[in-house]
């Protein structure tokens, strides 16, 4: 395979765009579009680009298939003597076994392919490490009985009820030249390997069947109903081997399968590895399939990407637009003078016989906060009755306003208005220094004066009255002008604050538009160097 840099490179830029790729969102079609992302760079890293960058390494042939299968005792009799564990306990390969010549190990001793598993080197059963018995370590075997150029590869169960076996074998499966795919005359029409079978049809990957285990007063019918649904499959060209019902395959398939039993696939597998043209055969369509595949995959994943994109930018406009339709609903509540109501209008009404200054203050501050916080309560109902109708909004079930973040939303509006005070009184402070009047205003009176006026409506207007008295008229409208700035401000300050705040998990997911078109990109100058 005469590989140009520049198709490497491209490869690779288009790898680092899958890896890029984030669907957090759980839309439907997700969790596919989160399976495609696996197999894609599985595919990448484990087989395409190792392989087209070192197109002499050996024949990788991942044997797989569902539980019970025979996989084990299938690998075990094609290289002579027990190198995979084989037994009735399900699941039983739990760490998967690479065998090949011994003149060939150093290409799997490394990372060259599946670089995510750990090398185990050992007998069966005498896993110590750690991570083999979590199943993220491959164990690698070596046997004179394997043709030189030739590796086997026993995965775990498709169908594995532990769910890191299943997507170990799907990794596997990735990492393969030829796909070997076993099944049993019991099972040979379920779902699980069909399911793997018309994926390598998709991917046009060298793929072989194995009809294991068929009792010999059926085995003419049983292969040939095999056949006709291979045929109805548009897989009717695909090499199909039959191994019988045997006394070694009973009870879990612990023995070894008479030679005669197993010659035939392995005098497949040695002539693909050895034979030149017939290698070229097998790795080139391998190969060619999955870039060939990409052409379809790629903008189903970018599809589900914008999907993604969306949905995001429809759960961010729910809060920007809640949190917008308060601050206008708050501006309007200042202009009509709300927040002189309860304890504050008791207090303005007393002032200042009854009331000082800062009882004043602190009465309007109150009355300031609880409107800001009703304001952000409100808001997270119209966000909290928006979402409910988003699936996505199920990835941000966390972010949801329950009595601590309402407390802790309470707090931070209170803290803020407490800020907007000391800053409202060090306005009123410079400006009585600016006076010159022969009687120096109180400052604390000035700033409950000027509270009064700016957040009390027409109700307050005998504050602005009293303020000229004590500053006159063109330092009157000074401090309204700076203060009324100063109030909008902090109101729009907290509401952007809290509408932020909403917004911060879902800006977390980073879900972002640019993989799109990233992806598209990548996949156009494969295409132009391909």
């Amino acid at each position: 395979m005469d590989v140009r840099p520049q198709l490497l490179d491209a490869l690779s830029a288009l790898r680092d765009r899958v890896a890029a790729v984030r669907l957090p969102l759980p839309l439907p079609g997700a969790s596919r579009a989160r399976q495609t992302r696996a197999e894609l760079l599985a595919q990448l890293d484990d087989y395409l680009v190792p392989r087209l960058k070192e197109p002499e390494a050996p024949l990788l042939a991942v044997v797989g298939g569902s539980t019970g299968a025979g996989k084990s005792t299938l690998v075990n009799s094609l290289v002579g003597r027990r190198v995979s564990e084989a037994g009735v306990i399900r699941p039983t390969t739990r760490t998967p076994v690479l065998v090949c010549h011994p003149d060939d190990h150093h290409w799997f001793s490394g990372v060259r392919v599946l670089p995510q598993l750990t090398r185990v080197f050992g007998v069966p059963g005498d896993d110590k490490d750690p991570e083999a018995a979590e199943g993220r370590a491959l164990r690698v075997e070596t046997a004179g009985t394997v043709p030189r150029g030739l590796a086997l590869l026993d995965a775990p169960d498709i169908d594995s009820l532990v769910v890191e076996s299943r997507e170990l074998a799907a990794e596997l499966i990735c990492a393969a030249d030829v796909w070997v795919m076993v099944t049993t005359a019991s099972r040979y029409a379920d779902a699980v390997p069909w399911h793997l079978l018309r994926t390598a049809k998709e991917y046009d990957a060298t793929l072989v069947t194995v009809l294991d285990r068929v009792p010999h007063q059926v085995i003419t019918e049983v292969s040939r109903q095999y056949e006709a649904l291979l045929v109805r499959a548009g897989l009717g060209d695909v090499p199909r081997f039959t191994i019988p019902e045997l006394p070694e395959s009973a009870g879990g398939g612990t023995g070894l399968l008479p030679d005669t039993a197993v010659a035939p696939l392995r005098a497949w597998l040695a002539h693909h590895a050895q034979d030149p043209a017939a290698r070229r055969q097998a790795v080139g369509r391998t190969a060619n399939g999955v870039i060939d595949s990409l052409r379809v995959r790629m903008p189903e994943l970018a599809a589900a990407v914008a999907a993604q994109c969306a949905a995001a930018v429809r759960l961010g406009t729910a809060v920007e637009a809640a949190y917008d339709r308060q601050r206008r609903r708050v501006r309007d509540e200042l202009r009509r003078g709300a927040v002189l109501a309860g304890d504050a209008r008791t207090r303005w009404r007393g002032h200042p016989r009854d009331c000082t200054p800062a009882e004043l203050l602190d009465a309007l501050a109150e009355s300031l906060t609880a409107l800001l916080h009703c304001a952000v309560a409100a808001a997270d109902d119209e966000v909290r009755e928006a979402w409910r109708r988003e699936p996505a909004s199920r990835a941000l079930r966390n972010t949801g306003r329950g009595h601590q973040s309402d407390r802790e939303a309470g707090e931070r509006v209170a803290m803020a208005v407490r800020r907007w005070r000391r800053v409202l009184e060090e306005l009123a402070e410079d400006e009585v220094r600016r006076t010159e009047r022969a009687t120096t205003p109180d400052p604390e009176t000035v700033a409950a004066l000027l509270a009064a006026a700016l957040l009390g409506g027409r109700r307050t207007r005998a504050a602005g009255e009293q303020l000229a008295e004590l500053l006159g008229a063109q330092g009157v409208l000074r401090l309204r002008d700076k203060g009324g700035e100063l109030v909008m401000a902090y109101i729009d300050r907290v509401l952007r604050e809290e509408r932020e705040f909403r917004l911060a998990p879902l800006d977390a997911l980073g879900v972002t538009p640019e993989p799109q078109a990233a992806l598209i990109a990548a996949l156009s100058v494969l295409q132009k160097e391909r």
